[in-house]
């Protein structure tokens, strides 16, 4: 036996999948809001306010899906009912994106929200948490 012998992870698939699921859509919104930010500074005027608005919330909930994303990979337990919430909001997003029009963007999203949401709340994810 070398003194290099590998320690099995003892992570749970439900949060290891959570975690990835989180840092990935974490990693999109930050192209999306780094897209934003680029046509807020060449848009018109008159539609600054709404469009800065816009794109101040989506980098607050790209700092989100991120920061949670880490913490839980950092066994955090805080961060799992945090997780849950921001997981769950796109829920009624995508439902609303699917049934105004936009199908093939707002069934993928309402996916994402309910399998990080289900990721998170499966009892392996919770006692790897050591959450009661």
């Amino acid at each position: 036996m070398s003194g290099a012998e590998t320690v099995p992870d003892r992570t749970p698939a439900t949060l290891r999948w959570a975690v990835r699921l989180l840092l990935v859509e974490g990693a999109g919104l930050a192209l999306v809001t780094l897209w934003l930010v680029y046509l807020d500074l060449t848009a018109d005027a008159a539609s600054a306010p709404g469009a800065v608005a816009v794109t101040v919330y989506l980098a607050l909930m790209t700092v989100c899906f991120l920061g949670f994303g880490y913490a839980l990979h950092r066994r955090r337990r805080w961060a799992r009912g945090p997780g849950i919430v921001v997981t769950m909001l796109q829920m009624p997003l995508g439902l609303t994106m699917a049934q105004s029009g936009l199908p093939y963007l707002g069934v993928p999203l309402f996916v994402l929200g309910l399998t990080g949401a289900v990721l998170l709340f499966a009892p392996a994810t919770r006692i790897a948490l050591g959450v009661r």
